[in-house]
């Protein structure tokens, strides 16, 4: 059975009590955050995202899975860390260096928090290898990050594979998060090449019953 973080990106203002009450209820394992700011990708979603973050924080027990889209990291996480989030998740391709990477690893850690790395679709799965042994999670885009409700791109299946496949041979324990376009139609794929954390919003959100389809996508 896969966990599914659950994707606030299309969630309409004014509707936040009813629509964190019911995905609560509906036990979601995650509530994830997409945090974009209009420079690494295009959408600006960084206050809208920092103020769901603290009502949720207020309301509700459940993790937060705070997914940075940002150019500038450490500034983001010194926003974030302050609602207590399960895990931070940051792109490889927003730093500048191997370095930078590990920098940001550290820096998310010595702030008592889960860390998680995302790579773009076009990314090498093999160019986040030597870092794995020191993260949590590894989000693998499915599609190119910045926007919802996006069809999910079948070679990235590929790439969790790999990841998949990768983590056994090396035995390295890290969870495989996948992120982009993922609905009923596919996500028997999506678990069967690894992944066990699903990020999915729009597939969930337009439901009448997010129980019902949370429980078809775990259990799928």
């Amino acid at each position: 059975m896969v966990e599914v973080s659950t994707s606030l990106l299309s969630m309409k203002k004014g509707e936040e009590s009813k629509v964190i009450l019911g995905l609560e209820l509906a036990k979601t394992d995650y509530f994830h955050i997409d945090v974009m700011d209009g420079k690494f990708v295009e959408k600006d979603t960084y206050n809208k995202m920092l103020e769901n973050s603290f009502y949720i924080k207020r309301t509700s027990s459940l993790p937060l899975d705070i997914h940075l889209m940002v150019e500038d990291i450490k500034s983001a996480i010194d926003e974030f860390i302050s609602v207590e989030p399960n895990i931070i998740t940051f792109h490889y391709e927003a730093c500048k260096n191997k370095n930078e990477v590990y920098e940001i690893i550290k820096y998310i850690k010595d702030r008592n928090c889960k860390v998680g790395i995302s790579i773009k679709p076009e990314t090498n799965i093999e160019e986040i290898y030597e870092f794995l042994p020191y993260i949590h999670t590894c989000l693998v885009m499915t599609v190119e990050p910045g926007k919802g409700g996006q069809d999910l791109l079948k070679n990235t299946l590929d790439k969790i594979k790999q990841l998949k496949q990768y983590i056994v041979k090396k035995d390295i324990e890290i969870d495989i998060e996948a992120d982009g376009g993922i609905n009923l139609n596919n996500i028997k794929e999506v678990k069967n090449v690894g992944a066990n954390i699903i990020v999915a919003g729009t597939a969930i959100l337009v439901a009448n019953d997010y129980k019902i389809i949370i429980d078809e996508l775990k259990n799928s």
